[in-house]
């Protein structure tokens, strides 16, 4: 799950992490009040979305006086940024940050995340910060200092010094380099945190550390655990689809194709996407009903996949086990009946009650492809998705 900068902030402050001061507003107006507030001689006003690289589209601005933040907030308000993490669409601004200006003499990097390949946390840092760490890992990737952290251990002094002195802090800000760290990552760990990054982390003119900028996600599996962070959900940020499969458990993730993909496993769904891909289409998602979905389910997941009006084709492409074939094919067929599919819809099936569930689909009367074997199947729904496409009743 994605939050937004100010409540990351939010968070990291409990948690002794120095931010700068502000205030989330949602009207112009307010955006004065907390200008007024602030009664610094510069205010920044942040868009808030949940996608980086929003001050090169646009959404982030300084003011030099409550009037200029008030006139900002008035024309950044319900405007669509388009950033290169939103995608063409871009998202709707609707709350902004009015943060103090600080006294900034350098911009630095610094994110916590669980690096799967060591199974454990991994500190990046970098000493350019206030860009794009991917810009950075591709052009000089040398710039980017990473440690391991031992879960068991946790984060030790030593770790700290090392990153201070590899970012080229000195004087006041390697003193103030251990606890930041110590403090991020108790952040990061006890929130269940799956990123915890800062870009950019600055050096005032004090020598202080101060995270300028926050962004956090958290392991939707832990989130039982932690009910205030879960308040933190925002579904106007989220795709409308993936919003809808959550909850009825499902996995779904909106990609750019004209197939929709319905299988059981991610190991499958990759391998599914891959076919589609090597058969010259492209998957319109990535929809996985999970190893024990029941017949509702599956209709439910059907209904999402054709709300999607960028779907030509449906590739179903199950290996039944604990979803068994003939449980697939009931909800397929009623999902197809309830719904009035007019888009073609090609079956790959394998497994338990495989028999069963191809019998069941060829009785329906509705017009369903039965393909041979996956690569059969990429192949039909990528002849089929097409705009000249013909469906192939029952085979």
């Amino acid at each position: 799950m994605k939050i937004h900068e100010f409540q990351a902030k939010e968070i990291l402050r409990r948690y002794g992490v120095p931010t700068p001061r502000g205030e989330m507003v949602d009207t112009a107006g307010a955006a004065r009040v907390a200008a007024e507030k602030l009664g610094t001689k510069v205010v920044v006003v942040k868009s808030q979305i949940h996608a980086g690289g929003r001050g090169k589209g646009g959404g982030v601005k300084l003011a030099k006086s409550p009037a200029e933040a008030e006139e900002i907030a008035g024309r950044m308000l319900g405007m669509t940024l388009v950033t290169p993490q939103t995608g063409p669409g871009g998202r709707v601004v609707k709350r902004l940050l009015i943060e103090e200006g600080l006294d900034i003499q350098r911009e630095l990097y610094l994110s916590i995340l669980v690096d799967r390949a060591v199974a454990a946390p991994v500190v990046m840092a970098s000493a350019a910060g206030g860009m794009e760490i991917e810009e950075v890992a591709r052009e000089n990737p040398a710039a980017i200092l990473r440690e391991t952290i031992h879960p068991a251990a946790g984060l030790q002094p030593y770790h700290a010094r090392k990153i201070a002195f590899g970012l080229g802090l000195a004087g006041d800000s390697v003193a103030a380099a251990g606890p930041f760290l110590q403090s991020l990552y108790r952040a990061f760990v006890e929130t269940d945190a799956s990123l915890a990054e800062i870009n950019p982390l600055v050096v005032t003119g004090d020598g202080k550390l101060v995270a300028l900028d926050a962004k956090m996600t958290f392991d939707d599996n832990a989130l039982y655990r932690h009910k205030e962070i879960a308040e933190f959900r925002d579904l106007n940020e989220e795709e409308p689809l993936e919003v809808e499969a959550s909850k009825f458990k499902l996995n779904y993730i909106k990609l750019d194709g004209s197939v929709g993909c319905m299988v059981n496993g991610a190991g499958l769904a990759m391998a599914t996407m891959d076919i589609i891909k090597l058969a010259g289409g492209a998957a319109a998602n990535f929809l996985d009903v999970g190893g024990g979905a029941s017949a509702e389910q599956v209709k439910n997941a059907f209904h999402i996949l054709l709300s999607d009006q960028s779907v030509r084709g449906v590739y179903i492409n199950i290996f039944g086990g604990i979803l068994r074939c003939d449980v697939l094919a009931t909800g397929v067929v009623a999902a197809a009946r309830e719904l009035h599919i007019k888009v073609p819809v090609v079956v790959r099936m394998e497994g338990t009650n495989v028999e069963q569930g191809q019998e069941i689909l060829r009785s329906s009367g509705l017009d369903f492809t039965i393909a041979r074997d996956m690569k059969d199947g990429a192949e039909k729904v990528v002849a089929l998705a097409r705009p000249n496409g013909q469906a192939g009743g029952g085979r």
